[in-house]
């Protein structure tokens, strides 16, 4: 029976693409379904052998770990150099998106705490 390796909702196409391909390296065969009409799934890539479902899963989580890794010393470079976006630096670049973004919370806060307070009144 076929098992689910990586759900491709929300990843990027180049570490579905990594994934695939040291799957291909191991010689682990693997199918991918697409992605529903309506948005509800969004697709996966999935073991075809049990037996295999071991061996993916330990080289997926060592392929997690590296590119873990390397995305955090991306970031902490990033960092170093005054390139990380911040709080700040997208308030200087965008600041109508980030105020409304921030008046939109302040909403959501507002609209969850009303029904306390009216019961509480």
């Amino acid at each position: 029976m076929s098992k689910v390796l990586l759900h491709l909702r929300n990843v990027p196409d180049d570490e579905a693409d990594g994934v695939r391909a040291f799957l291909d390296a191991n010689r682990i065969v693997w199918y991918q379904t697409r992605p529903g009409p309506l948005g509800i799934t969004g697709g996966a890539i999935w073991i075809k052998d049990d037996g295999d479902w071991p061996h993916a899963r330990r080289l997926m989580d060592d392929y997690q770990a590296a590119l873990r890794d390397r995305v955090r010393n991306e970031q902490a470079q990033a960092e170093r150099r005054g390139e990380a976006e911040t709080f700040a630096g997208m308030l200087r670049e965008r600041p109508m998106w980030v105020i409304a973004r921030v008046v939109a919370i302040v909403l959501l806060f507002a609209l969850m705490a009303l029904p306390g307070y009216l019961i509480w009144r």
